[in-house]
């Protein structure tokens, strides 16, 4: 079991001058001053075009981060497990969305006894026997918020075509201890694409489903409340198309390799600074050519690329895994070498799961290691 973050060896180094440098690594950075332009950046930007937030925690996994977005605005953070739900309802964040489906009896009785002492709590469905057993388990004195998942081009969850998307909401209608909250429309699958014309098409096509679900709506008189979905990736894209309420925004507070690679508003610009780092030590220097570090598979999320070091290397050093526990600092020229206890801090090549190896960020503004939050919502289920 982890010791308690004021017990881990880091601590110590609180407002010290310059301990940025000294960390006990492998340690998982949050750079403050980028983090908060972030924060600000996006919820200034959100705001100017009447969108709403609801910023999604599987990225920081982090009750602390989802505060200071609820601060700054937004209508509460979304979760993928019910587990990450638990966590932020009992740290006080209001306007929880589970945007991943309840359906086994246990987790949705948790799922009850959470709405009971949540405030604005939401959860997906996308099948009708969902609707009835949520149904069935909740009750008239505290009835269940839904949300009706559509199929936009993601693959994973949704509704699969407009008709079946409509029965579910007449379901939910119908259903007298539910409440019908709007709809959910979340593309994964496009927002990664690096070029923003490229997204643009596939996001628009994509798009059709909901945009036919909304018009049947409308056409019956039906309220649609919120219409949540979209990411860091088609944030800009999903302002200008005027379907959705608000913005299920993720990775845009940390940043990572891929995101950085994409162009987000049509610029070719960037609109937010990374935030996010991996610090590591090199512990050997025995061989011609490269280093060794002490963070490798077990440090850094895999199957996106390697990560990128953004600091301490010698110009044009790249960085590779060398096995679970270590990583490999190969240098670009003849002549270019680092010694023992060496720093470098690198880009991660996915935020999300990188974070989810970690308990907890080493928050440093400038040189100095300025506190320590918990990824208090690591490892649950």
């Amino acid at each position: 079991m982890a010791p308690p973050l004021d017990q881990r060896p880091n601590h110590k180094l609180i407002g010290v001058p310059g301990s940025r440098e000294r960390l006990a690594t492998p340690a998982l950075i949050l750079d403050l001053d980028a983090f908060e332009f972030n924060i600000a950046t996006m919820a200034d930007w959100a705001r100017e075009r009447g969108l709403g937030l609801r910023p999604h925690a599987k990225t920081h996994k982090s009750s602390v981060i989802a505060r200071r977005q609820v601060d700054a605005g937004a209508a509460g953070n979304c979760t993928a497990t019910l587990s990450e739900a638990e966590v932020l309802v009992d740290a006080g964040i209001p306007g929880v969305l589970v945007t991943s489906t309840i359906v086994t009896p246990d987790k949705i009785a948790r799922l009850m006894a959470l709405n009971a002492r949540a405030k604005g709590l939401m959860v997906i469905v996308d099948d009708v026997d969902n609707v009835d057993a949520l149904n069935a388990a909740a009750s008239e004195e505290t009835p269940l918020w839904i949300m009706v998942d559509i199929e936009v081009g993601c693959g994973r969850t949704g509704a699969d075509n407009p008709a079946a998307a409509i029965d579910l909401i007449d379901r939910v209608i119908a259903s007298p201890h539910l409440r019908f909250a709007g709809v959910q429309a979340y593309d994964g699958s496009v927002q990664a694409t690096p070029g923003y014309e490229e997204r643009r098409a596939e996001l628009d096509a994509h798009l059709e489903n909901l945009r036919q679900v909304a018009a049947e709506l409308q056409r019956r008189g039906t309220p649609l409340i919120i219409v949540s979905g979209g990411g860091t990736g088609t944030h800009d894209l999903d302002a200008r198309g005027g379907l959705f309420t608000e913005l299920q925004v993720g990775s845009y507070c940390v940043m990572d390799r891929i995101y950085n690679g994409c162009d987000l508003d049509g610029s070719g610009s960037a609109r937010f600074r990374t935030a996010l780092f991996v610090r590591t030590t090199v512990i050997s220097a025995a061989k011609t050519g490269f280093v060794t570090t002490d963070a490798g598979l077990k440090a850094f999320s895999t199957g996106s690329g390697d990560p990128v070091i953004a600091s301490g290397g010698p110009q044009g050093a790249t960085y590779a895994f060398m096995g679970d526990e270590h990583g490999r600092i190969t240098f670009a020229k003849k002549g270019q070498g680092m010694a023992l206890g060496d720093q470098v801090e690198c880009i991660a090549p996915h935020c999300d799961p990188t974070i989810a190896l970690y308990d907890c960020y080493h928050v440093v503004r400038g040189d100095t290691l300025v506190d320590i939050w918990p990824v208090d919502c690591r490892g649950h289920w």
